[in-house]
């Protein structure tokens, strides 16, 4: 996974664990749109099936800097889906 600003500029990069998560992205964010890509292509290869989105990418608007935000993304490998969890 990787999170790039609206300037597409890199701010953090992170791999999921074993439950699919990612704890943390490292320092503070500030207000404003940024970007999460996911790699699904190299997470589907690693477990030898087939995908038909070799990436997905969320763009979101972080308003609220001292707000906890959960992004999950549901993968299956021919639908995702994604939300502002809490």
């Amino acid at each position: 996974m990787e999170l790039t600003d609206a300037a597409g500029t890199p701010v953090a990069s992170g791999r999921t664990d074993d439950d699919g998560r990612i704890k943390s992205l490292g320092a503070a964010l500030a207000a404003g749109i940024y970007r999460l890509r996911f790699d699904t292509g190299e997470y589907f290869a690693v477990s030898g099936t087939a995908g038909f989105y070799p990436e997905v990418v969320i763009a979101f608007d972080l308003t609220d800097v001292d707000a906890h935000y959960h992004v999950p993304l549901l993968l299956s490998p021919y639908a995702y889906s994604t939300y502002r969890g809490s």
